[in-house]
């Protein structure tokens, strides 16, 4: 089970001095054109996956950073019942409903979830479910829960709730899974009408999508698993076309109760599923390969794309508005775990580049080219133009350590540089982990809510594995803002080309580095040229250039406008 851990924020940042660095080694050359490869960065990467822990603490921390957006997503989201406020936890705790407070749909936790949200400018991304089942009314509010494959009812298994429920079984014998049990022992069968009728309260409590209500509608949680979270209610492996029908279904519903929100799918896991139907990957042995679906449609992401754009085309409406897939790198040691040895923390930061680039080979049973990003938008040209991306789950690991801040602030970088329009990071650090420094380095540096531009510009790495570069203009004060992300125990000391800019001659500098993993450092100034400055990047830092544009007449570059959501930061 994936773990929910609630985001927080450090409090304002110290000024104080860079130490100093002997030793440094010649680091790799470093290039920023300000007029090269302009585009908006969407504000929407800079989000979190967090359900639990609304409190005031968390509600001004959140204000604090401008945080863009918040997803309730996750396993328990596909069989989460509004009306009741109760999920049932499927495979990740003994297939029981649990219930999530008071029995109301009026203040329920998806209530709290939207109305924090609000308190702090948040957007909300919302899952619905489209599995076909919910906790049934009456469940029992305190222990012994229901739950779907009770002992009493089921026989003996191999592992029960033994600290709650012990009638409560996991569904597994000796012999293999118990087959057939009554989805009705926990659930209540119900269909897209369940779903408008909680977009029709979100709605009517806080407002359509147009009017600050909740923005996104997630289309289920990970489907090509249901087979496994959620086999009490659904243990066979779905055919794509399964899917396909749906989505469209409650798509549908969605659109037809707010027709300005926004709605993201098929929030698949991983590369199996991005390419093969359920059923597919249910007949081979590791569960990833071909079958009678990819022989009928091929890659399964790419005929899900197709199916909506021939919806739209025969109906007038679009219903998929995102892409959205999740991404857990599966090198060993990686996604979702403590930043590991040297050896780990190597793999870590160099795995970030199965996102863009496509001469690296996943070092993992994948064993071929990712390239998420570009593989993403080449399957929307070829299939529905148009539709945006989004990684709604995901995960570097070694949060806890300055390896994982690292893989933080270079995984944002990538996101804005590469066009991906929201993202929202599953099981987020703590307020004093390293890796929440990585999203105020992008958000609020300086503690008082300045951030990373919102317009990205070329900038180049002679040797990405050891400086990372990215840059972007800030249209609010034309600042140019360079992050730089040494990536290796070593000072290393590069020299900065700058074009397309005509800089002032001084830049404000901002650092996070293992010497000061309590604070963000306001550094010394540094000394800029009109054409370059040399700077050292301590071993394991992240560091944030932010330079103003000279005040000489007639040297402004100017850029293209935004739209209002992305002039924020």
């Amino acid at each position: 089970m994936k773990r929910r851990i609630i985001m927080a924020w450090a409090a304002m940042l110290p000024l104080a001095s860079t130490p100093a660095v002997s030793l440094a080694q010649q680091g790799p050359t470093l290039t920023v054109d300000a007029s090269s490869n302009q585009h908006p960065i969407s504000p929407g990467i800079y989000g979190v996956n967090a359900i639990d822990g609304m409190n005031a603490t968390k509600d001004s921390l959140a204000a604090e950073l401008h945080l863009p957006v918040q997803r309730w997503g996750g396993d328990s989201t596909s069989r989460y019942n509004w009306q009741t406020n109760m999920h049932n936890a499927g495979r990740n705790w003994y297939f029981e409903n649990i219930p999530d407070g008071p029995a109301t749909s009026d203040g329920s936790l998806s209530d709290q979830f939207v109305a924090q949200n609000k308190s702090t400018n948040t957007q909300s991304l919302v899952t619905v479910p489209m599995i076909g089942w919910t906790p049934k009314s009456g469940s029992p509010r305190n222990h012994p829960y229901d739950c779907s494959f009770k002992v009493s009812k089921y026989g003996a298994q191999t592992g029960t709730d033994w600290e709650w429920d012990t009638d409560c079984g996991n569904g597994m014998t000796d012999a293999g899974p118990i087959t057939g049990n009554d989805p009705a022992d926990t659930s209540t069968a119900i269909g897209p009408d369940f779903v408008t009728g909680w977009i029709n309260h979100l709605t009517a409590k806080y407002g359509t999508a147009a009017n600050g209500g909740v923005a996104y509608y997630g289309l289920d949680n990970e489907p090509g698993l249901w087979k496994e979270t959620h086999r009490d209610v659904h243990p066979g492996a779905q055919h794509d076309a399964e899917f396909v029908a749906l989505t469209q279904q409650y798509a549908a519903a969605v659109k037809a109760a707010d027709p300005s929100a926004k709605t993201l799918g098929p929030a698949e896991d991983g590369w199996c599923r991005y390419l093969y139907s359920a059923a597919d990957n249910a007949l081979n042995q590791y569960g990833c390969g071909a079958g009678a679906d990819h022989a009928a449609h091929g890659d399964y992401v790419p005929w899900y794309l197709k199916q909506m754009q021939a919806y739209e085309q025969a109906n007038g409406v679009r219903l998929l508005d995102y892409l959205d897939l999740h991404y857990y790198p599966q090198a060993n040691g990686v996604s979702l775990a403590p930043a590991g040895d040297s050896t780990t923390q190597a793999l870590r930061l160099r795995s970030t580049r199965a996102l863009w680039d496509a001469a690296y080979v996943d070092e993992s049973w994948i064993g071929t080219e990712i390239k998420l990003i570009p593989r993403m938008k080449a399957w929307i040209a070829d299939n529905y133009p148009s539709t945006k991306i989004a990684i709604s789950e995901y995960n570097w690991g070694g949060l806890e350590n300055i390896n994982g801040a690292l893989a933080q602030a270079d995984v944002l970088g990538i996101f804005g540089r590469e066009g991906v329009d929201l993202a929202t990071l599953w099981a987020p650090p703590s307020v004093t982990a390293p890796g929440s420094f990585a999203f105020r380095m992008y958000l609020s540096y300086d503690g008082a809510g300045h951030g990373f531009g919102n317009i990205s510009t070329s900038a180049a790495s002679s040797d990405q594995d050891k400086l990372s570069i990215y840059a972007a203009r800030r249209s609010a004060d034309q600042a140019l803002t360079i992050m730089v992300i040494n990536k290796t125990g070593a000072a290393l000391t590069s020299t900065v080309s700058l074009a397309g800019f005509t800089p002032s001659a001084t830049a404000s500098v901002y650092r996070y580095s293992a010497a000061q993993l309590a604070s963000i450092v306001h550094a010394s100034n540094q000394a800029v040229s009109a054409g370059s400055f040399t700077a050292t990047f301590p071993g394991n830092s992240i560091t944030l250039f932010v330079i103003m544009p000279a005040s000489t007449p007639g040297t402004t570059t100017t850029f293209p406008a935004l739209p209002a959501i992305l002039q924020v930061l």
